[in-house]
């Protein structure tokens, strides 16, 4: 099979990884990509919201299977347009996705649907968001409707905050046309577990669950980011739970979507915040997260392209599906000054020493970088993810922060604690 990946970050050169290890694959490709996937697949310069450009590129070389990896070219219709030109596509339709482009419909959705969420409101107008808050116990959430990379929710902690929050969504449109809308919900206190779900639209199946460390700093401090770090498995996430998530979460929301005429092929994957009363959504993405992916994608044992096609024909439950019993923590290496301004073009150093570490110990997948004569430089705000594998959180967290002090670039920052509840388990 000839195979397309589209999108360019942490996630896709994962992706890339795991599905270059399946004998199915001839011809793997990866638009636009980065200096890693272009060590083992052959990148395409088409920018991921170029559809029109990704779909001409697909017909014309034969691509069997086009894998989608961000969420906006999905919510852009990526897949409804290239069905209607016949060519296969592994991510939800437009109407699907809608569960992650827009807060709003989400949560009016798992209203509907009964399905376990906070508490919320929403306001289209700055005046009447910023009276509500001001009458309003804290801390709060506010999120902006539209997609935000990630950054689009801010737990205010005083009236300042969820002022200061407000502005920027909808007067200074920080985020764009995402901010016109805003869901104010109440704050969840608990632990935060990531559930991926790989589904053909009527089942599913589990991937590992991951913990996923969104604040830029230790200690949970800072701003959101697109994520600093990852765990998985998650060491809560029992049977029981999984089972309730299962049926009080991911099956009824796939019957509801399914209700609504956008039945849901791809991957679901539900932000949970596990409480004293039991798993509540925090929000609803519409494919693999990142860096969950880091971690997650080198646990699995099964070939991923398999089960990818398994859920494209209806039989996702047919899917064999496999773990290795070890555990991997992924510790994002992140440019100066990200999530806010950053520059770009400082040469990496240490990444062929790194590489002589097995990769059943460690394996670094590349995010922002580009290459630049024979030096990789960096070229976004996320630029790596460095993930240690081993039989006990301690040895995967040891792994992974061994081999990120081996790597340098100028101004480059990672959090110090990925990991570091979970490392006597």
């Amino acid at each position: 099979m000839n195979v397309l990946i589209v999108g360019g970050g942490g996630r896709e050169h994962a992706l890339a990884w795991k599905i270059k290890q399946s004998p199915y694959v001839e011809q793997l490709y990866v638009a636009p990509g980065n200096a890693g996937t272009a060590q083992i697949a052959k990148n395409v310069d088409i920018s991921q919201k170029d559809i029109r450009g990704l779909a001409n590129f697909a017909e014309h070389n034969s691509i069997d299977l086009t894998i989608v990896g961000p969420e906006d070219p999905l919510a852009e219709g990526i897949t409804d347009y290239f069905n209607k030109r016949g060519l296969n596509v592994f991510g939800p339709t437009q109407a699907a996705a809608k569960i992650e482009s827009s807060k709003v419909f989400a949560k009016e959705f798992m209203q509907r649907f009964h399905i376990p969420t906070a508490g919320f409101v929403t306001f289209d107008t700055p005046e009447g968001a910023i009276k509500f808050v001001e009458e309003h116990e804290f801390p709060i959430v506010i999120k902006t409707d539209g997609l935000a990379g990630g950054k689009g929710s801010i737990v205010a902690k005083n009236i300042d905050e969820a002022r200061d929050a407000i502005v920027h969504m909808m007067i200074e449109r920080t985020w764009g046309d995402a901010g016109k809308t805003v869901v104010i919900e109440e704050f969840l206190r608990g632990t935060e577990i990531s559930v991926l779900a790989m589904t053909d639209g009527d089942n599913a199946v589990l991937l590992k669950p991951a913990q996923d460390y969104k604040r830029a700093y230790d200690n949970n401090e800072g701003p959101n980011t697109g994520g600093m770090g990852c765990v998985a498995p998650h060491p809560l996430f029992d049977p029981e739970l999984e089972q309730i998530t299962m049926e009080e979460i991911i099956i009824p929301t796939l019957e509801g979507l399914k209700y609504m005429g956008a039945p849901f092929k791809g991957i679901l994957y539900a932000g949970l915040m596990l409480t004293e009363s039991g798993p509540k959504v925090l929000e609803f993405n519409c494919r693999f997260g990142d860096p969950e992916t880091q971690a997650i994608l080198p646990l699995l044992k099964s070939d991923l392209l398999e089960m990818m096609l398994f859920a494209l024909e209806n039989r996702v439950l047919e899917a064999d599906v496999e773990w290795h019993e070890k555990k991997a923590v992924g510790v994002v290496m992140a440019s100066g000054g990200y999530p806010k301004r950053y520059k770009k073009g400082y040469p990496i150093s240490g990444l062929d020493e790194v590489a002589k570490i097995p990769q059943e110990q460690v394996i670094v997948f590349h995010a922002g970088t580009d290459r630049r004569g024979e030096n990789i430089i960096t070229n976004g705000g996320r630029v790596l993810t460095v993930v240690g594998q081993g039989e006990t959180y301690a040895q995967a967290i040891d792994n992974a922060y061994n081999a990120v002090q081996k790597i340098h670039f100028e101004k480059a920052f990672y959090r110090k604690d990925i990991g570091r509840e979970y490392r006597n388990l």
